[in-house]
This record gives C-alpha cells, structure tokens and sequence, in this order.
C-alpha cells in the first residue's frame, strides 16, 4: 500500500460520504414516515453497486488498473456511501419509539435485501 493508495481510498470515502449525506436529506424530503427509508435505499443500492462492480474488477478491471482502482471504488467510495452504522442507529430508535419488532423487522429486510441486492448485482454484471 502506498501513500498514493491512501489518498484514492480516502477521497474516496468522502465522496461517498457526501453522497450519502446528500442522498439521505433527499429522501427525508419527500418521506416523512416512520421507516428509515434513505438509509435502506442507501444501503440497498450500494450493495447492488458493489455487487456488480466487484464482478467487473475482479474479471477484467484489475488488469486494466491494478488494485487502486478497486479500493478506490469499493472500499472509498461505496464503504462511504453504505453504512452499517447508521443502519444499527435506526434500528435503534425504531425500538425505543415503537417497538422490538420494527427494529427487528427492519434489520432482517434491510440485510436479506442488501444480500438480494448484491447477488442481482453479481449476476448481472457476469
């Protein structure tokens, strides 16, 4: 790793940091309910991105580019952009508003849908 590596996966992290953010605030415009939307469709639709592309660096990218551009995308930009974290945070005030079942509800969709998501993802890109 060097410190040019660094810098790709850190401006990377930002980037999908931004995007999440601003995504997030998007989402929360236009729906005022109770689930946490902008977190799932975040979430879901980084692991369809991560899915596909990790197929395309895998297979033909990385002789292309080398590993920077892998780390770059993958681990900077879509490891800024999804977010486990706020993932448990939701879950989190879903229990202590409503209750245990909307947590648990939420946490279960949004992994098998994220998993669906990234194997869709996989498969198209093959």
């Amino acid at each position: 790793m060097t410190a040019l590596d660094v810098f790709w996966v850190g401006l990377g992290g930002g980037l999908g940091s931004l995007l999440r953010w601003w995504i997030g605030l998007r989402v929360g415009q236009l729906y005022k309910g109770p689930f946490p939307l902008g977190t799932f469709l975040i979430n879901v639709s980084g692991a369809f991105v991560i899915g596909y592309l990790s197929i395309l660096f895998t297979v033909d990218w990385r002789d292309r580019y080398g590993d920077f551009l892998s780390a770059a995308v993958l681990t900077g930009i879509l490891g800024g952009y999804t977010t486990f974290s706020s993932m448990q945070l939701d879950a989190s005030k879903l229990a202590k508003a409503r209750d245990r079942a909307w947590a648990a509800g939420y946490l279960i969709i949004s992994v098998l849908v994220g998993l669906a998501a990234a194997a869709f993802g996989a498969w198209l890109a093959r």
